[in-house]
């Protein structure tokens, strides 16, 4: 964990920030600062807005209410003021300094692992063929996929596959990642692969956001960790405080729960292999 986070200005901004489908309000309010290099873990019930949150940070999602910067540049408007949206050429120069990784893989199918890495860097950056192959290469290697460049998504096994998904984004040289419960789609086995290129990435000082129910990466890897209820952040502290000194009794139910639902599977396991 980087423990000199907070120099400087924030490299994403939540103020106020509100998102709702017709009555139903799934966001409320949400202030949040993302600095440089630094790991946030959003956790928090079904339900709660954890990945609504998320993807209204890369405007992906478009919020209702609150205004959300990436690198001082605003991707909304003031409350209670006409919409005071980026241009298109700001949002999308915002945009690619933002990677997203989402819980499908979302590979091309027809393409291989290595032309699924490169497409955005042809098409987007506009890279040659040649330097758009390096740097692939360098981006599949740094996830330990480098042997599988020609293979195509449907020989992967999930945890391979999202591995895909990683170098795809981290291709676009992206000044933050956004991840969105990456794990959630893998069988257990597969987990660990994943995490651990993540735990690379935050070591490599890469800023990231990560929605996640795998607390165990959340406590070791996070700088903060912020619990999502009912569409607010209830707390936002370090993971010392989140996990072991917490006071708030919502929280501790969430966290109770999870543990509970955990030794639940265990016991299952063991009786299995009994």
């Amino acid at each position: 964990m980087n423990s000199s986070i907070k120099n400087g200005e924030p490299i994403l901004k939540l103020r106020g920030v509100g998102k709702h489908y017709g009555n139903l309000k799934v966001i409320k309010g949400v202030d949040l600062d993302i600095y440089p290099s630094e790991v946030v873990c959003l956790i928090g019930p079904s339900g709660s807005g954890k990945s609504t949150l998320l993807r209204s940070m890369a405007f992906l999602e478009q919020y209702d209410e609150g205004e959300v910067y990436i690198e001082g540049v605003l991707l909304g408007w003031k409350p209670g003021s006409p919409r005071r949206l980026a241009s298109r050429s700001q949002l999308n120069d915002a945009r690619r300094n933002v990677g997203m990784v989402f819980q499908q893989f979302n590979l091309w199918p027809h393409m291989s692992v290595l032309g699924n890495v490169i497409e955005a860097l042809l098409q987007v950056r506009k890279l040659s063929q040649a330097e758009a192959r390096a740097k692939g290469l360098a981006m599949l290697d740094k996830v330990g996929l480098a042997h599988k460049a020609d293979a195509y998504p449907a020989l992967l096994s999930g945890g391979q596959q999202q591995r895909v998904a990683i170098a795809r984004a981290l291709a676009m040289e992206p000044h933050i990642m956004l991840f969105d419960e990456p794990t959630s789609a893998l069988d257990p086995e597969l987990v660990g692969e994943v995490l651990q290129v993540m735990k690379s990435l935050a070591a490599d000082g890469m800023t990231m956001v990560v929605v996640t129910h795998e607390m165990g990466f959340a406590a070791q890897v996070a700088d903060r960790v912020a619990f999502l209820d009912q569409g607010k952040i209830a707390v936002c502290s370090s993971p010392q405080k989140i996990f072991h000194d917490n006071e708030h009794p919502r929280l501790q139910q969430f966290l109770q729960n999870y543990l509970d639902r955990n030794a639940f599977w265990q016991d299952k396991k063991e009786e299995h292999i009994a």
